[in-house]
């Protein structure tokens, strides 16, 4: 059973990122873009498309031309959509890069993608340049903050505006190369293309009928990494495509971000689930006023029902989550935000215009009916066209009907609405039952007394495996209050059998648990114990 978007189609233009993002600025060039949180320092629509063209000349006064790759490692700065910009104006690639990495993991992916140029700030710059070194191939250093020893990124401006790029192939020429994991654990160059970013913007527009639409009159946080998809496409190009005004944070830290809300009256934030906890129960949100946010997007990780409405309640605005993956650009779902109470707070919504779903039966790919739960396939224009240079990861992702199959265990309901429950390889099997660390996790928030928790396998010589809590409280509960507190609240074959407590919960910059390092520091606990 093939579950259609409940959306007419949209319409998707043939052209490329940056005339998509920059085509309709004319009769609001004055208005504000991107606002710095840290400095209040403001660009608006026209000088932004002014220095984004100067960028691109700058490039190709460089040599840059059709095809090449521009690194950025930085975190977000209102020099990060210049870059891309430019770079893709010039009929370039940009792969964006973690600026967490470290040296060897930025050196394997300027290798892996071939980038030409690299783009960073100071801090970040000795790491870079033994990167490169290591890497090879990188022709020229810039940094937004003009380090010494490096090409200012300001000196590309000075050269004339590149007006009109080279042609570009919309369905064929790529545009950004993002790194994931995808389901193997493997870092892998995600090839996407003007069109699957077009198409995806065109595609969250299109479902304004029922959710709530972006707007000029909007002022966005920007707090999510742009090096990261959601942050790349979702924030930093469909917001500024829709009008609304960048409140650009490089990192996300508590009173600095609810200073930034209250300061420039943002009005819609687009958030990850860590950041939901904070605002349901730290006591210094209380302390601003958010009062002009009309509504949290969340996305990168599962939230919570009862997280969702602890959030709603205290802030007075309409929470809802979306879904996606980096190989599809990344957004197939959202939920409903017109109004309060629209769309469940554990549902991800339907799917977007012109996007197809099919729950598959884990074990033998057969489509399943409402309400079961099997791996989430999606087609539609955003999918990628593949892994770089990956021909095998990218056959066993996208089948030969084209079908993505993402990895992820859900159900879709008979009214369309789709429910995310954990990630295929993430399941325990608990005497052959199979439990959702997810599910469980969002349990473990509704607890007054528990800030954060992550759950994982653990090994076990009876029942194979059972699902362990790492738990970050405030030092009231014991591992017996945490077993019994589930134990009351999920079916006998879901409780949480062992606890750990831990100072904070692993994760990356998007917010997403890093299990891999949970489960590695469980490992060792077990070789321990055989010792």
């Amino acid at each position: 059973m093939i579950y259609r978007s409940p959306y007419p189609d949209v319409g998707i233009p043939n052209v490329s990122v940056t005339e998509h993002v920059f085509g309709n600025i004319a009769g609001r060039e004055n208005a504000i873009a991107l606002i710095d949180a840290a400095t209040g320092a403001k660009v608006t629509f026209g000088e932004l498309k002014s220095r984004v063209l100067r960028a691109a000349g700058g490039l190709t006064a460089r040599g840059f031309a059709k095809g090449d790759v521009v690194a950025i490692y930085s975190p977000n700065t209102l020099g990060y959509p210049v870059a891309f910009h430019g770079a893709t104006h010039a009929g370039g690639i940009v792969t964006t890069v973690n600026p967490t990495y470290t040296t060897e993991e930025l050196a394997s992916q300027l290798r892996d993608s071939r980038a030409r140029f690299l783009v960073t700030i100071g801090p970040l710059l000795e790491k870079a340049q033994e990167a490169a070194r290591r890497a090879g191939g990188v022709q020229e250093i810039f940094t937004f903050d003009a380090a010494p020893g490096t090409t200012p990124f300001a000196r590309l401006l000075e050269s004339p505006e590149l007006v009109r790029g080279p042609h570009i192939d919309h369905a064929r020429d790529l545009v950004a190369l993002p790194y994931s994991s995808g389901t193997t654990g493997i870092s892998k160059g995600v090839m996407l293309t003007h069109r699957n970013l077009v198409a995806n913007m065109v595609q969250i527009a299109g479902c304004d009928p029922l959710c709530r639409p972006l707007t000029e009159r909007d002022t966005v946080m920007a707090v999510l990494p742009f090096f990261h998809i959601y942050g790349l496409v979702v924030v930093l190009n469909y917001a500024l495509w829709r009008g609304a005004s960048l409140v650009v944070v490089p990192r996300f830290e508590l009173e600095p971000f609810l200073k930034a809300m209250q300061d420039h009256r943002v009005t819609y934030a687009y958030l990850v689930p860590p950041v939901l906890v904070a605002l349901a129960k730290h006591p210094v949100v209380g302390q601003y006023d958010l009062s002009h946010l009309a509504g949290i997007m969340s996305g990168a990780a599962p939230l919570g029902r009862e997280l969702a409405n602890a959030v709603e309640g205290r802030l007075g605005c309409v929470i809802t989550q979306g879904y996606g993956l980096t190989e599809t650009s990344p957004v197939t779902h959202m939920g409903l935000s017109q109004r309060k109470g629209q769309c469940p707070h554990d549902s991800i919504g339907p799917s977007l215009p012109n996007t197809e779903i099919l729950i598959a039966d884990v074990e033998t790919g057969q489509p399943l009916g409402p309400n079961q739960r099997g791996e989430v396939w999606v087609r539609g224009p955003q999918v990628m066209m593949g892994y770089l240079g990956q021909p095998a990861a990218t056959a066993a992702t996208i089948d030969r009907d084209g079908w993505l199959h993402t990895g992820d265990i859900g159900t879709v309901d008979e009214g369309g609405l789709c429910r995310i429950v954990d990630r295929v390889k993430e399941l325990i099997k608990y005497k052959g039952y199979q439990v959702a660390p997810a599910e469980l996790e969002a349990v473990l928030l509704t607890n007054p007394h528990i800030k954060d928790a992550a759950v994982i396998r653990s090994p076990d010589e009876e029942a194979g495996e059972v699902p362990k809590a790492y738990v970050v409280s405030d030092g009231s509960l014991s591992p017996n209050d945490v077993l019994a507190f589930v134990a009351e609240r999920v079916s006998p074959h879901k409780k949480i059998r062992r606890v750990e407590f831990i100072d904070a919960i692993p994760k990356s910059p998007s917010g997403k648990i890093l299990r891999r390092v949970l489960i590695e520091r469980e490992a060792q606990r077990v070789e321990g114990h055989d010792r």
